[in-house]
């Protein structure tokens, strides 16, 4: 029986109450490398000793979570939960919210991009397109955007957006309004890294840029923030001129902390200028 919708606390616990119960039902004791306990089981799974030992928790304390009563679990509770309970990505980003908690960011690095995504990147040509991610970092891009931008040339541990605009120059000495252009992604970015006070990728971007790039130094005291960017970018190479992009960018519902960049061809005649640079 759900509870009334008047109480959302409780009703957030009774959906904690009724994950945990069944992720429970998923997991083997042998799965965890324990023995069961003795005595017949009178449900699959394990037992609620069994997981709060895996979970280094009390029963006592795990059944409240189980009844729904108001326990107030901590991260690193809820964590270990998530690994005793062999929990994806997705799953344990959902126990975190019914715990209320903040939602940790998918580690996308260690899966890296597959098949799937590479191949939708090489589909989107002859428009340039990459993958960031929430750092702003480049995880993927096809032929036409390496073409333009060339995330490649940058160090690895500066293979991101920000470091192209503003620490490389490449995009001031490329594009055409590149100062409103960097404004609104300067903007964009402290928009993320607030989202992320405690994130040390950020920190350490954001002092090395600042050490880097007088530009950047000065545009980030602004204190500025901006959505999304969409709309029109413009870059000037020779010998094919002036090309107008129109900017999409998607997050990718399968890996939410990547975000697809897709510049597309304005009009034809951009589309016959960018074949003659890729």
């Amino acid at each position: 029986m759900r509870t009334a919708v008047s109480d959302p606390a409780a009703a957030r616990r009774a959906e904690l109450a009724a994950f945990l119960r069944a992720r429970r039902a998923d997991v083997r004791p042998e799965a965890l490398g324990i023995d069961p306990l003795p005595g017949r089981r009178n449900t699959p799974g394990l037992r609620r000793e069994e997981l709060a030992a895996a979970a280094g928790v009390s029963v006592g304390w795990y059944t409240w979570l189980e009844q729904g009563r108001p326990a107030d679990p901590s991260p690193q509770v809820i964590d270990a939960l998530a690994r005793a309970l062999q929990l994806d990505p997705e799953s344990h980003r959902h126990l975190r919210r019914l715990a209320g908690l903040p939602v940790p960011e998918i580690n996308h690095m260690a899966n890296g991009v597959g098949p799937q995504l590479a191949r939708l990147l090489d589909t989107l040509e002859p428009a340039p397109a990459c993958l960031i991610d929430l750092h702003f970092d480049f995880v993927s891009w096809n032929r036409p955007f390496t073409s333009i931008w060339a995330p490649e040339s940058l160090p690895a541990d500066r293979c991101n957006l920000m470091w192209l605009y503003f620490a490389k120059d490449t995009a001031a000495c490329m594009s055409v309004g590149w100062e409103e252009r960097g404004r609104r992604l300067l903007g964009q970015f402290r928009a993320a890294a607030a989202e992320h006070p405690a994130d040390p990728r950020f920190a350490e971007l954001v002092d090395a840029l600042a050490n880097e790039s007088d530009r950047f130094a000065a545009r980030w005291a602004d204190n500025r923030v901006e959505k999304a960017l969409t709309g029109q970018i413009a870059i000037r190479r020779p010998p094919a001129g002036i090309i107008r992009l129109d900017v999409t960018e998607l997050t990718v519902a399968a890996q939410p902390s990547l975000t697809l960049c897709i510049q597309v061809p304005s009009r034809d005649t951009d589309k016959r200028k960018l074949r003659q640079i890729t």
